[in-house]
């Protein structure tokens, strides 16, 4: 079972009318600190406009657009060295039949006259729902909020690539190298996005990969009907790149658009950013001092959902298709990678907690985070993290462990773990994520007491819950 479809990302300001029927919420006293560090200069081909595929087409193209029938169909933008793919996608079948396949590929070619090597580094894919043994897949299981990750826990399918990318995986169904012939497009990959037997007709397809290209190659990605359950023939998808392009969804609010709601649309086109890297410390230390808890920084922070620190960590995006997203709200694919060397720096032992929140979206300080009483129903993020460092046996750091998360609106997460430090005492943190799709941004990474602050007294107010189908 698919839930609602991936978040349309709209955030609205609430009317004096929505306030005065405002629920409460619980604030956690504390302070929120904007993530040091940034992104790479990695580029990443971000495929998710449309989300929901109701015609096929071309999706997405850096092809040149000289000599095309539809020029405004290609983005024109050479790519070689490191660069990734992010691409999600959802079917519905079709109308006239109940056992349709969608069949989507990603197909490349050099820029040059000579043969261009091509390397899967990483990648994974899956399907919401399989139909056949060789499809990997991941259904939206309604699983506990705190699992250990042993590699098989998933909620989804973005949650399961996120997931093998994260452990350094690779996909049996992707090939490790091609070799780009000039002058014609290679296929790279053909998937299915099958609805045959289910019910309702609905399924999701996540693809992630990293590669690097010896020269200057264009990609594209593709969407077509093949015959029953057979995909099209391999010297068929170079016609797809004269166009027309599959139908978008979903267009945003211009990006100077400072009042009223803000829709920020799906992203189709090339964003500059694949990891975030970060050294959390005091500034001009090299530790961060125990002192600091409670602290949280933002993750996937964006336009008008900073959580009071003015931080959008948002990738800008080289290359777009008007009409779509004009930034990479989200950060779907996007490694987070954050070092944090605990120091107490005090005469008494402490012990921390660590853990990942989805607090309730704001963009003004406000003295802390606002979270429900209870977690709400939307859930906000699903997926793994990993974390290095940790309390394990007999006082000593753990290595490394992953846990799996299903977070919902306004919920304060479980601890991942504990630090203890002695007075004087060191400990190196390490934590990672790749950021899934399927959530809903923002979250935060916090430190806290082990016993945390009572919530204020004084509760703040929200505006009523937007629509599932709404939910930023």
């Amino acid at each position: 079972m698919i839930p609602a479809l991936a978040p349309l990302l709209l955030a609205a300001t609430p009317a004096p009318t929505a306030l005065a029927q405002a629920a409460s919420t619980v604030l956690r006293p504390q302070t929120v600190a904007p993530l040091p560090g940034g992104l790479d200069a990695v580029l990443m081909l971000n495929d998710n406009n449309p989300e929901l595929i109701t015609a096929p087409g071309l999706l997405l193209s850096t092809f040149p657009a000289a000599g095309r029938p539809q020029p405004d169909a290609h983005l024109d933008l050479a790519l070689s060295g490191r660069f990734d793919l992010f691409s999600h996608h959802v079917y519905a079948g079709r109308p006239e039949t109940l056992d349709s396949t969608l069949w989507l590929a990603v197909l490349a070619q050099p820029r040059t006259n000579k043969p261009v090597p091509l390397r899967l580094l990483a990648g994974a894919t899956a399907l919401s729902q399989a139909t056949d043994r060789q499809q990997a897949s991941a259904p939206f299981l309604p699983l506990p909020a705190l699992l250990p990750q042993d590699g098989t826990v998933f909620s989804g399918p973005g949650s399961r690539v996120a997931t093998e990318l994260l452990s350094r995986q690779r996909s049996p169904l992707l090939p490790q190298q091609w070799t780009l012939t000039p002058g014609q497009p290679t296929v790279l990959l053909v998937l299915p996005l099958p609805v045959r037997g289910l019910d309702p007709l609905l399924n999701g397809l996540n693809l992630q990969l990293r590669l690097q290209s010896e020269g200057p190659v264009s990609v594209a990605t593709v969407a077509a009907f093949g015959k029953g359950d057979q995909p099209p023939p391999q010297n068929s998808w170079a016609a797809l790149l004269d166009g027309p392009l599959s139908p978008r969804e979903h267009s945003p609010t211009p990006r100077d658009n400072k009042k009223g709601p803000i829709i920020y649309s799906r992203v189709n086109g090339v964003q500059v950013g694949s990891t975030w890297r970060a050294t959390i410390t005091d500034p001009g230390q090299r530790w961060l001092s125990a002192s600091r808890a409670p602290i949280s920084w933002p993750i996937s922070s964006l336009e008008r959902g900073s959580l009071g620190t003015g931080q959008v960590q948002t990738a800008e995006l080289k290359r777009f298709y008007p009409g779509t997203a004009w930034a990479a709200h989200g950060n779907y694919g996007v490694e987070y990678d954050l070092a944090i060397p605990l120091r107490n720096t005090g005469s008494a032992p402490v012990q921390l907690q660590l853990q990942l929140d989805s607090p309730l979206k704001h963009d003004q300080p406000l003295g802390g985070l606002r979270f429900n009483p209870a977690p709400g129903r939307a859930v906000m993020f699903r997926g793994t993290v990993e974390v290095s460092g940790l309390d394990g046996d007999a006082g000593q750091p753990s290595g490394r462990r992953q846990f799996h998360l299903i977070q919902r609106s306004g919920q304060q997460g479980p601890a991942l773990g504990t630090v203890s430090l002695a007075p004087g005492a060191q400990r190196q943190l390490q934590v990672r994520l790749i950021y899934p799709a399927d959530a809903t941004p923002p979250q935060v990474l916090s430190l806290l007491p082990l016993q945390p602050p009572a919530a204020a007294v004084a509760p703040v107010k929200q505006s009523p819950p937007l629509p599932a189908s709404r939910q930023p």
